[in-house]
């Protein structure tokens, strides 16, 4: 994958925003992110009922929303299976637009990131378009693109459902003229057919999403025995070469742990995939002590703040072209340290510090304010 910035060093992709500092696939954290210097936003979509694409992690609605709390809701909780996995809860498909607006979104992992729960019942859940509107708005005022990674979660669940997350997603793309408006795209997927139907309808830069467990949910749909690290043997990396521009692994494929828990030497992998002409993003990159491998940790506290900075300094020795991140600015402040200061920076002149806190309107989108924020 060319660089579509002339940086000339690894990208820095924002996951689900700025989520390290804010909850998650918000159009603050999103904010947050293009502020802190990220070059991509990474957002996982879901559909609603009407078909309409939105940010979310999971297609069940009551792990990062308020869901569960709003008695008008309470006979939309159901049993469903997502991917083969049977779940209990508020699935989005079951909701209109309208009715997903309604809902606010809330810290995932409160007891790792207590102070994002300040946050909680002020940010509504966006909108693809909406990430799309904050993105070419971004990048307008900072003088630099702020590009998109859009990833397409569960379109085999969707289409089975009647939905198609992939022809939403080409309208959207198709409507904005991301091209002309000068926002680079690159859209992922965990699932090989979806990219590959893609690849025929689109010139947009496409992403093999692999993780180190499992296999893609449309080849168990379809039968296939094969799993996620197939995809990485040299017939597999050739197979995802025909149609991707970009291999995402888990970093753990790109640089595995010990049984210990402490970061090993860097495999083949990246040599490989640049060999056959695809980048590699390794994902996903966090602070926390509780993410971090053990030789990277510092103190005995989970939510504590470990040597990430380290870590990153590994992962650019393994020659990776893009981290994916929940701390945007750490991994802005990593690459300057191994690469100098970047000839186009954010807004910020400070990158490394986290954010200003930010005020946000009723549909959540976000100002910076010096103030801290109301924890009521």
């Amino acid at each position: 994958m060319s660089d579509p910035f002339g940086l000339q060093r690894p990208l820095v992709v924002a996951h689900r925003g700025a989520c390290g500092y804010r909850p998650e696939h918000t159009l603050a954290g999103y904010q947050l992110a293009v502020d802190l210097g990220a070059d991509y936003l990474a957002t996982d979509l879901q559909l609603t009922r009407d078909g309409v694409l939105v940010a979310r992690h999971d297609a069940e609605l009551s792990a990062s929303t308020d869901v569960a709390e709003r008695p008008e809701f309470a006979h939309r909780r159901r049993r469903g299976l997502v991917d083969g996995r049977e779940l209990t809860g508020w699935f989005v498909d079951d909701f209109t637009l309208d009715e997903v607006r309604s809902l606010y979104a809330r810290e995932r992992i409160p007891e790792l990131r207590p102070a994002n729960q300040a946050y909680d019942g002020r940010l509504r859940v966006p909108t693809f378009d909406e990430i799309i509107t904050l993105a070419v708005e971004g990048g307008r005022r900072r003088g630099r693109p702020v590009g998109l990674c859009p990833e397409l979660k569960h379109p085999t669940y969707y289409a089975e459902r009647g939905l198609s997350a992939e022809d939403a997603l080409m309208a959207a793309l198709l409507g904005f003229r991301l091209e002309r408006a000068g926002v680079p795209v690159l859209v992922q997927c965990y699932e090989p057919s979806v990219l590959r139907r893609l690849a025929a309808r689109t010139s947009v830069p496409l992403a093999q999403l692999v993780d180190s467990t499992g296999r893609p949910f449309d080849w168990e749909r379809a039968g296939d025995g094969r799993r996620f690290v197939d995809l990485l043997t040299p017939t597999g990396l050739r197979e995802v070469a025909s149609y991707a521009t970009v291999l995402g692994a888990h970093r753990s494929l790109v640089v595995p742990r010990d049984p210990e828990g402490r970061l090993g030497h860097p495999g083949r992998l990246v040599s490989d995939a640049h060999d056959l002409g695809m980048a590699v993003h390794a994902w996903t990159f966090r602070n926390e002590n509780s993410f971090l491998p053990a030789d990277r940790r510092r103190g005995r506290e989970a939510a504590g703040h470990g040597d990430a900075l380290g870590e990153y300094r590994v992962f650019f020795g393994a020659g990776v072209d893009g981290v994916v991140t929940d701390h945007p600015d750490t991994a802005v402040r990593a690459m300057d340290q191994a690469f100098g200061s970047r000839s186009r920076r954010s807004l910020l002149s400070d990158a490394s510090s986290p954010a200003r806190p930010i005020e946000t309107s009723s549909t959540g989108m976000a100002t910076s304010r010096p103030d801290k924020p109301s924890t009521s």
